[in-house]
């Protein structure tokens, strides 16, 4: 039993701490709630400053809300966005990126809004394979597996080739009830979210098989790596479009000087040879050129590894390669061609890449990016026939901070100060590789932000707290934004895995429920 002593000490610990001096405010009210030195808007909205505006907002889209017809109809277009890493915090600053807090990136102006929980069988923070394995597969996995059950553990060679343990994807599904199917990325076609698509592997670093037969050994025979799934695999076969980065996994370096295969195979060259409508491109002119009713299946490799930053492409004067938003288009273009309808998988997947390097401006470009990209697809298609749905895999270490004045630069220094005096700047990582360049571990002291010679740079990193070779995801919930037939079904909170399930059941494929039964 705890002493009289420790209650009564707890207790004048209490009345210190919270003392209330006549005319202030308590003293932890003010350290949690600073009074800042006012300073003005740098940008105001007319009318902000009344009641009235805010009441005549809520009106508005209570008034939405209430006009809006849920459609039940079964969609013939099923189209998967995913933002890679993409978390809340994420949207938040990406309102500001865009001009500011008050506005909505493309997607968060759809109808129906629901959180999805995002960890695996053996995480509570997972990676981008086994949630790929989750949103389009709609089965829960260990990390750094795809297309695979939790019978199977990361780099488990044996497991992999034991065909009960494979699961297959929204893709299959669609595939299967006659529709087509594609991928779109910015990272590598290869990587992990868009190998859910039609992979499955025990291991996400299994691109080419060179690093399968290195795992693998002698297991490794009968095995297939994630290209040769993509080229030759029973879904990677079947669809129609893929875009994205990542050449060196298709070819021996023979074929291409920067090629990691090591079994002489030119894949891109075979997938040509399946078939004369067959059509591979890999610059962003041949790309735009493509007539999407003259083409079969479209296969474009536009980098080596991942595709570059958006603001990198900016930057380079010799840019050939497309952006997500026009990768897109054309993938819409050639997919609508089908009479039965298609599922699309788009990935924004450069967020998580940037976010991995604390390197936040870029983060919110390709955010930025990823949105561009939703409003090119809702343009392009009907509501009332094409379900869109918009998600991410998992969250990051990043945060915005600092009661920074509204209309100031989401990059800046907050409005306070640190307690040793020097400035902070409002975005900031929980971890990472930028933890010494803000944080002098000779001194024990802080750098002041606002003085390093990056400050400004698009690829300026951004402060973490533990020093990380590379920042970690974080394990919050996600958004799920949709729009378009059974879009309320995407309503509430959820295991990420029912996310392909709901647009199955609007689309009537797979084996569960349907819209149709």
């Amino acid at each position: 039993m705890l002493s009289l002593k420790f209650w009564i000490g707890l207790g004048l610990l209490t009345v210190v701490w919270g003392a209330a001096v006549p005319g202030k405010a308590p003293v932890d009210e003010e350290r949690m709630h600073p009074h800042l030195l006012t300073s003005p808007r740098l940008r105001t909205i007319s009318g902000e400053e009344t009641q009235e505006f805010w009441h005549s907002a809520s009106k508005k889209l209570i008034r939405e809300k209430l006009e809006f017809v849920r459609n039940t109809k079964k969609a013939k277009n099923i189209i998967l966005f995913l933002g890679d890493g993409m978390g809340l915090t994420t949207l938040a600053a990406a309102r500001s990126y865009i001009g500011g807090e008050e506005l909505k990136l493309s997607f968060e102006e759809f109808p129906f809004t629901g959180l999805s929980k995002t960890y695996s069988v053996d995480k509570i923070v997972p990676d981008s394979a086994c949630t790929s394995t989750s949103y389009l597969c709609g089965v829960k996995a260990n990390y750094g597996t795809i297309g695979v059950n939790a019978h199977v553990k990361r780099g488990d060679c044996a497991a992999m080739a034991n065909e009960r343990n494979h699961v297959f994807s929204l893709g299959k599904w669609a595939i299967d009830a006659g529709k087509a199917a594609g991928l779109v990325t910015t990272t590598r076609v290869t990587h992990a979210s868009p190998s859910g698509v039609y992979a499955h592997v025990a291991d996400r670093e299994w691109e080419n098989n060179a690093v399968l037969e290195e795992a693998c050994g002698e297991l490794s025979e009968g095995l297939e790596d994630i290209a040769v799934q993509l080229i030759h695999g029973e879904v990677g076969s079947k669809l129609k479009v893929m875009l994205g980065g990542g050449k060196r996994s298709f070819y021996s370096p023979e074929h291409y000087d920067k090629g990691r295969r090591t079994d002489g195979r030119n894949l891109v060259k075979e997938f040509e040879a399946l078939d004369a409508g067959n059509t591979f491109v890999k610059t962003q002119k041949k790309l735009l050129n493509v007539n999407a009713t003259e083409t079969g299946r479209l296969l474009g490799l536009f980098s080596k590894s991942h595709m570059h930053y958006h603001l990198e492409q900016l930057a380079d004067p010799d840019n050939n390669e497309p952006t997500l938003e026009e990768m897109t288009q054309k993938a819409i273009e050639v997919l609508e061609t089908e009479e039965q309808g298609y599922f699309l998988f788009v990935e924004g997947g450069k967020i998580d890449i940037s976010h991995h390097d604390t390197m936040a401006r870029i983060a919110l470009d390709e955010t930025a990016e990823l949105s561009k990209a939703v409003r090119k697809a809702r343009e392009m298609t009907n509501p009332e026939e094409t379900l869109i749905v918009v998600t991410s895999d998992h969250s990051h270490t990043f945060s915005v901070s600092g009661y920074q004045p509204r209309g100031s630069d989401i990059f800046g220094a907050a409005k306070a100060k640190g307690k040793d005096g020097k400035p902070y700047l409002a975005l900031s990582y929980a971890n990472g590789k930028s933890f010494q360049d803000y944080y002098n571990t000779e001194t024990h002291e802080r750098e002041d932000p606002t003085s390093l010679p990056t400050i400004g740079d698009f690829d300026q990193l951004f402060p973490a707290m533990v020093p990380l070779e590379s920042e970690t995801h974080g394990g919050e919930d996600v958004g799920v934004f949709a729009s378009g037939p059974w879009a309320h079904l995407f309503t509430g909170v959820y295991e990420q895995n029912t996310i392909p399930h709901m647009m199955a059941f609007a689309a009537c494929v797979g084996d569960g429920l349907t819209a149709c039964d």
